[in-house]
């Protein structure tokens, strides 16, 4: 708009409204200050359809307005001089779907009187970024769009393509959707935008060079800003009830930024799958605002647009809109959209479901297909790429990656077949799959170049399996390391040892289920972590059979490991016996560190042999005295109930704590499809 109205000889400024101070949309305010520095015509782009009272205060100062927008109209439209809209209800334009700057371009070319080409790339931008359907007229834009900027680049464009690490001719829609369009929006979402056009529009490569990386550093910003309110949205949504249970998830939080509220709100779309509403509240002026993002079969304008008495000021489209609304309210609208919502939405619509286009064996993915395939580009809304599917596949090798860990890269397949994969905010996924087991995988298929080779690269989107799960966090792992890592609520703590239960009460909020043989599966969630060692294998096996479970955290703590020391052999409690009856006496607290020492043997074997010894009568033990019983009782040393006890807790220690996790994984696969098949059988 800015660059036809200087070429034709108008006098032109422009303003973006920081969404800070003046919120989405026109703004009296700032419509004020306009008309106060002299301006006669006001046009708006991207926005205005809503605007009815500042557009009508700003009139009455004889200021003319222009709307260009392609939000959703509502019943009354404002008092404008022309409105220029795709959907007008008075229009007839064969095209509803065009975005902002499309309908910009429409003017830019109707002032023009031709098409304005040096503009396609522009209009490509802000139609990939603003997610309107990528078919008819916007298609043609984001192909001539992209064609330009790979053959005649502005240098806007080429400094954007240094500092995201893109080479001019491998520009296409998703450099625009994951690397342009997040840095050129990044300063709006922080603060001022308006410098954004400046960038746009520069002539010079080193101004252009210096502000493109002024954009880059602030969507780092813009990145760590929204990875911190995620995190505090996902707790609100976890621990407050009234948030967790609607089915609008409605999360308010004060100071958090009204610039990326909009993002979040995406966030937790993909994690839960509920139409999700994020706002942040300014106590001084007493009021809250934010973004909303939806789901299939939930009209976000429309649902709102019903509550206009606590919505002063809101807009949008079906799947996303922004609003302000007093503090105070925000309770009110949360238990309003959930009533419309318990209307309009089914639990089949709250399920999302991926349509798999092409199911795929992994040795079928050929790097020829996927360049022809590119030629059906640009995919966008209403225009996806095709949803591959990878079923029974094995994980090889996983890892978080990204700043924040947010990320995640796998190596997967099976045989001898394996593709890279990147799952984009996905890193959770590395705490929920254990390898060794069969995964399905649905994503996108993508050329990854690196030094001149290219190979395939999965891009994940969602994963499946029916196999059950074995987490190995016994030894080493800190307890804060794998609990932060567990679903409480979806998870029984289990405990066969009461001296286990004293352990781990202070650091284990949620309840410690202590053992029992009467036990049924109704007292056990679908994941158990095993916090001990049983006292024998029947009991392991039998919380086994009466649960099905779905995943198993096998911790094994134990307080005083026997395995290294093993068992002593008949030689040695033969010698230790012979020695205490050539000695008769013996200071057990005195004298055991030093036979210890000159045996080679640990204390602790010394004083499990003097228990058994005790225990068998061989010898009486007072005050730390151990003296020799002349004519003891024969028995054989494997008798004593502390030398069975030992026994099986080395059987023990040897088959869950020390063996490697794919023998113990064995171990249990085989006492689960023993349990399976028994219960096939009746």
């Amino acid at each position: 708009m800015k660059t036809v109205l200087t070429d034709l000889g108008a006098l032109v400024e422009h303003v973006i409204p920081n969404r800070f101070k003046h919120g989405y949309g026109p703004n009296e305010e700032l419509f004020r200050e306009i008309a106060a520095d002299g301006a006669d015509l006001i046009i708006t782009v991207d926005n205005g359809i809503a605007g009815n009272g500042p557009i009508a205060a700003v009139k009455e100062l004889g200021v003319d307005v222009i709307v260009t927008d392609h939000h959703e109209p509502g019943k009354q439209l404002p008092n404008a001089d022309f409105i220029i809209h795709p959907r007008h209800p008075e229009g007839q334009y064969p095209f509803g779907e065009l975005a902002g700057v499309g309908v910009a371009f429409k003017v830019a070319q109707a002032l023009y009187g031709s098409i304005p080409e040096q503009l396609y790339d522009v209009v490509a931008i802000g139609t990939v970024a603003d997610l309107v359907p990528l078919v008819d007229e916007n298609r043609y834009f984001v192909i001539q769009g992209l064609a330009r900027m790979r053959s005649n680049p502005r240098e806007a464009i080429r400094a954007l393509a240094t500092v995201t690490g893109t080479e001019l001719h491998d520009i296409d829609e998703q450099t625009i959707g994951f690397g342009f369009g997040p840095r050129l929006n990044a300063l709006g979402r922080l603060g001022e935008a308006a410098p954004a056009v400046d960038f746009l529009l520069a002539e010079d490569s080193t101004e252009a060079m210096h502000m493109a990386n002024y954009l880059n550093e602030r969507n780092k910003e813009r990145q760590d800003l929204v990875a911190d309110i995620t995190e505090q949205a996902v707790e609100m949504v976890e621990t407050v009830e009234a948030i967790g249970q609607s089915r609008v998830l409605v999360v308010a939080g004060e100071g958090w930024n009204a610039g990326v509220v909009g993002i979040v709100a995406s966030r937790l779309v993909e994690k839960y799958y509920r139409p999700t509403i994020v706002l942040t509240i300014d106590r001084e002026k007493g009021i809250a605002k934010g973004s909303a993002r939806s789901i299939e079969g939930f009209n976000m304008y429309a649902e709102l647009d019903q509550n206009r008495d606590i919505l002063p000021a809101f807009g949008g489209h079906p799947m996303a809109a922004g609003m302000t609304l007093d503090m105070n309210d925000v309770d009110e609208l949360r238990r309003r959209l959930h009533e419309q919502a318990m209307v309009c939405l089914t639990e089949e619509d709250l399920t999302p479901v991926l349509e798999i286009d092409i199911p795929l064996n992994i040795e079928e993915i050929d790097l020829a297909a996927l360049e022809d395939l590119k030629k059906l580009s640009p995919f966008g809304m209403s225009f996806e790429k095709p949803l591959y599917g990878l079923q029974n596949l094995h994980i090889k090798t996983m890892r978080k990656i990204g700043a924040n860990e947010d990320h995640i890269k796998m190596e997967i397949g099976k045989h001898d077949h394996f593709i890279d994969a990147v799952g984009f905010h996905k890193g959770y996924l590395a705490d929920e799959l254990t390898q060794g087991i069969d995964i399905s995988f649905a994503g996108d298929i993508q050329i990854n170049e690196w030094n001149g080779r290219k190979k395939p690269q999965f891009i994940l989107q969602d994963v499946h399996t029916d196999a059950w799960q074995l987490f190995d966090i016994r030894g080493g792992h800190k307890i804060s390391q794998w609990l932060a890592k567990i679903d409480a609520t979806e998870t029984t703590f289990l405990a066969f040892r009461k001296e286990t239960i004293a352990h781990y009460a202070s650091v284990i909020s949620s309840h410690i289920h202590y053992f029992n043989e009467e036990d049924s599966a109704d007292l056990y969630q679908k994941y158990i972590v095993l916090l001990d060692l049983p006292q024998n294998v029947q009991q392991l096996e039998h919380v086994l059979r009466i649960k099905k479970l779905e995943r198993i955290y096998a911790h094994f703590y134990v307080s005083d490991s026997h395995l290294f020391d093993g068992m002593p052999t008949k030689e040695q409690f033969a010698w230790y016996y012979r020695f205490l009856r050539s000695r008769r006496e013996f200071h057990l607290h005195q004298n055991l560190n030093n036979l210890a020492k000159h045996k080679g043997w640990s204390r602790a074997m010394l004083i499990f042999m003097t228990q058994v010894f005790f225990e068998l009568e061989f010898v009486t033990i007072e005050n730390g005295l151990a003296k020799i019983v002349d004519s003891p009782p024969k028995r054989d040393l494997t008798s004593a109930a502390i030398y069975k006890e030992r026994t099986q807790q080395l059987a023990l220690e040897k088959t869950l704590l020390y063996a490697p996790y794919t023998d113990l994984r064995q171990w249990f696969d085989e006492r689960l499809h023993q349990t399976v098949s028994e219960e096939e059988h009746l």
